[in-house]
């Protein structure tokens, strides 16, 4: 394990990596246990609130440029259910959004990995903010630790469906989850990576993750949103140059390595992707392998060219897929009255400022 700290970052390091840099610091191995606690379970935001610490070496480390790596809340917004979205500033002045989704057993958090979005899906509001750049280790933990400080609950899912396109971030998406893993106690089982779809990345996610995680136990949800691939290139630019056939034999071959079931989301459009054709077409595409559909319902978002579905709609879509022995489940639209779909505070920010 290297001595040296991501530009002096200490969060998003383990507890052993902590230890080692401490010794390499002429400190003994116990400082780097104390600054892990600090860090995970107390979550300090700056080297100075660990008193535990030498006075004279939290000043020589300051000096050095070392610092914690948490980022700045910016605003806050919390709809009736008690959803709440983050707008979460970083050092170099951009802004990142994180939610959190509370039902009475679980905390969901769902997490960005980039600052912006490439992939310009036309439905999604953080496209229309562009794209800046893809976020280091600690800023991707920090969003959870935010939730957790802001909704005074321990967060026990993470779905990585923020900002941004994962599998254009592979390596720092998996050694977060690495540190949520074992410095935050949430296991991998109850962590999903949803993507569009990045051509030759699903198998090398799947054996980049055996490599750093040491085995594949999160859920990989394919966000397809569509039953045909002339629909899909509609909704999404860059699904022109990644057949959905294509797409669908990766997702079999990422099956094969990891053991786990792929999900499929699936954000019906009112009158555009919703009808029963489209139901049937998509039995088709899914069918005969380990998956799962996952039905959302399109979030409205300001000057946006989409409208939601009808219940009528979304419940005839279910049932089709049903009758056809597809796994399905719809899940129910979330802080609708703080504008919670992705990327809308950010945007809505950027507007004011």
């Amino acid at each position: 394990m290297p001595l040296t700290l991501n530009n002096g970052i200490l969060l998003g390091s383990s507890i052993s990596q902590l230890e080692e840099w401490a010794v390499s610091k002429g400190e003994s191995s116990f400082r780097g246990r104390q600054i892990h606690e600090w860090l995970y379970q107390k979550g300090i935001k700056e080297l100075d609130q660990i008193t535990v610490l030498p006075k004279d070496w939290r000043i020589s480390l300051q000096e050095q440029g070392v610092r914690v790596g948490r980022l700045i809340e910016i605003k806050r917004s919390v709809a009736n259910d008690a959803t709440t979205k983050l707008l979460l500033g970083t050092c170099d002045n951009e802004n990142i959004e994180t939610v959190g989704i509370p039902t009475q057993n679980r905390l969901t958090v769902c997490v960005s990995s980039q600052v912006g979005c490439p992939m310009q899906c036309k439905f999604c509001a953080t496209g229309k903010g562009g794209f800046q750049r893809s976020l280091e280790v600690n800023e991707i933990v920090d969003q959870v630790l935010s939730v957790r400080e802001a909704m005074d609950r321990r967060p026990s899912h993470i779905v990585f469906m923020g900002m941004g396109e994962p599998l254009l971030n592979i390596e720092s998406v998996l050694e977060s989850i690495n540190c949520f893993n074992y410095d935050l106690g949430i296991g991998q089982r109850r962590i999903t990576i949803s993507t569009v779809g990045i051509v030759n990345t699903l198998p090398k996610l799947a054996e980049l993750a055996v490599k750093i995680l040491g085995r594949v136990q999160f859920t990989l949800a394919v966000s397809l949103h569509a039953s045909n691939q002339k629909l899909r290139e509609s909704l999404i630019p860059t699904a022109k140059a990644y057949p959905i056939k294509t797409l669908l034999e990766d997702c079999k071959h990422f099956v094969d390595i990891s053991g786990r079931r792929v999900s499929f989301e699936y954000i019906l459009l009112g009158n555009l992707n919703d009808q029963i054709e489209h139901a049937e077409e998509l039995a088709d595409l899914v069918g005969g392998f380990q998956s799962h559909v996952n039905l959302i319902a399109y979030n409205p978002i300001d000057g946006g060219e989409f409208s939601r579905p009808t219940m009528a709609q979304i419940n005839n879509f279910r049932k089709t897929l049903e009758r056809r022995g597809i796994a399905v489940s719809f899940r129910p639209s979330r802080g609708l009255d703080q504008n919670a779909a992705c990327g809308q505070l950010r945007f809505q920010h950027a507007k004011n400022n």
